[in-house]
């Protein structure tokens, strides 16, 4: 069981989600989406490379030049910013999954018509760099990637010249090492790409036109918000999908793997062939919804029968 004082720490990050029920399993206000007409939001900047690679030196360097020679606002989402332990947060594969949760939702809050966005970060993952091209894709906004390509050593050198509570312990430092996803220009996540060496001097003009003198990618029908069938139909979805993951929690109680579950409000059953948790009901409760506001029915009475259709599905 983890420590009291790691629960504290992990409530810290938590309580920096504005918007992140994902991490906590708390209602909060949904994050404002900006919406695909007029003018355009602004860029996104991501930092990507090993830990102690250099990442905040350019993303203060970038945001100076952006501010004093562009006459641009920035702001910028930083792990340093959170209030974390950051070799107890690696060391945890859902803490983890929590903290990229948290600065996905704070650059989600922060995209705006003024601000240039830096997200300086591991940023580590290939599939969380694609899940930040969405966003920018929905927004409509370009963005682009500064890898800090550093060679091991030198950031292991840089990390063990850091104050001890800044630094990464040796374990978690090789485990990122070797988990480390580098970015490839070929992908159109990781496009428009600056791979920047350590004395190298950060190519402002190119990041400049990049990010202001480039068209955002188009977004496509996964990413675009689709017009609601009624007025109350995201109170009913929430509703109606949350009534039935309680009441299959329950029927589990008295059924085993091969049962037919009843659930209120469709004559559908449940394919029971294996036990769900509650962890996999609200993931799946949570794909469903997003898929079904993208694809809204015209009655509400269905859901229930949508739902246990989408169970079904994924059980098999």
């Amino acid at each position: 069981a983890p420590s009291p004082l790691m629960g504290r720490r992990l409530l810290r990050v938590r309580r920096c989600s504005f918007n992140g029920p994902q991490a906590s399993g708390l209602d909060f206000p949904s994050p404002r989406i900006p919406g695909p007409l007029g003018r355009p939001d602004m860029p996104l900047v991501l930092l990507c490379g090993l830990p102690c690679s250099g990442k905040s030196r350019r993303a203060a360097e970038l945001g100076l030049y952006l501010r004093e020679e562009a006459g641009k606002k920035v702001v910028e989402v930083a792990e340093r910013s959170l209030a974390m332990e950051r070799n107890l947060v690696y060391a945890d594969s859902r803490m983890e999954k929590e903290l990229r949760g948290v600065l996905k939702a704070e650059v989600e809050r922060k995209i705006n018509k003024e601000d240039v966005i830096i997200m300086d970060s591991l940023n580590y993952i290939k599939g969380y760099r694609y899940e930040l091209f969405c966003l920018i894709k929905h927004t409509q906004t370009p963005h682009c990637l500064i890898h800090c390509e550093t060679a091991v050593d030198v950031c292991s050198s840089w990390n063990q010249s850091r104050d001890p509570e800044q630094q990464y312990s040796q374990e978690i430092f090789d485990a990122l090492v070797m988990r480390f996803e580098a970015p490839d220009a070929r992908n159109r996540w990781d496009s428009p790409l600056f791979t920047i060496q350590k004395d190298d001097t950060l190519p402002f003009q190119a990041i400049n036109d990049a990010i202001f003198h480039r068209k955002a990618p188009p977004p496509n029908q996964s990413t675009l918000n689709q017009p609601l069938s009624s007025t109350n139909f995201l109170y009913e979805l929430d509703r109606v999908t949350q009534e039935m993951l309680m009441a299959i929690l329950n029927a589990q109680k008295t059924s085993v793997p091969g049962d037919q579950i009843t659930v209120p409000g469709t004559k559908v059953k449940i394919e029971l062939t294996r036990i769900l948790h509650m962890a996999e009901l609200r993931k799946l409760r949570r794909q469903f919804i997003s898929y079904t506001k993208m694809h809204p029915t015209e009655d509400i009475g269905q859901i229930a029968n949508m739902f246990v259709q989408y169970i079904n599905r994924s059980l098999h």
